[in-house]
């Protein structure tokens, strides 16, 4: 049985499909926190087989829109001394803005650098957005 610290303070992402907490860890620059940070791949999951999961031992800012966007089923545990005091269950956000970038060349969010890029959700079933702009169609896993 493997055996990690409760946290005071801070942070627990669960329920990451499995293979995709590397990416989140990444994202968040977790390999460089001057605080304590765990990090388990491939944990048994009663309702998914196999799961991802990342606590931190701090409490930092995260955008839920990114999360979402990389797997919706997430759950985010806010720990305070030691207790849970706020579960948030993610899903696919239905407007993101400069997370996802137009791959159209003659979109004007590709052509002027100050435009904002924006994606509203277009398929939950596929995880597509449009583009805001030109209606291009893109992946919700493309996110810069």
């Amino acid at each position: 049985m493997l055996n990690i610290e409760e946290i005071k303070n801070g942070i627990v992402i669960d329920h990451i499909k499995a293979g995709l907490g590397i990416r989140i860890f990444n994202w968040l620059g977790l390999e460089k926190a001057p605080y304590t940070v765990a990090f388990v791949a491939n944990a048994s999951s009663g309702r998914s087989g196999r799961k991802d999961i990342i606590k931190i031992d701090n409490t930092i800012s995260i955008n839920f829109d990114v999360l979402g966007l990389i797997d919706p089923n997430i759950t985010v545990n806010i720990i305070e001394n030691e207790r849970i005091t706020k579960k948030i269950k993610l899903q696919l956000p239905e407007k993101v803005e400069n997370v996802l970038v137009c791959k159209n060349p003659r979109c004007i969010s590709s052509t002027e650098k100050y435009i904002p890029h924006v994606f509203h959700l277009d398929n939950p079933e596929h995880r597509t957005y449009r583009c805001e702009y030109c209606d291009e169609i893109i992946c919700a896993g493309d996110f810069k």
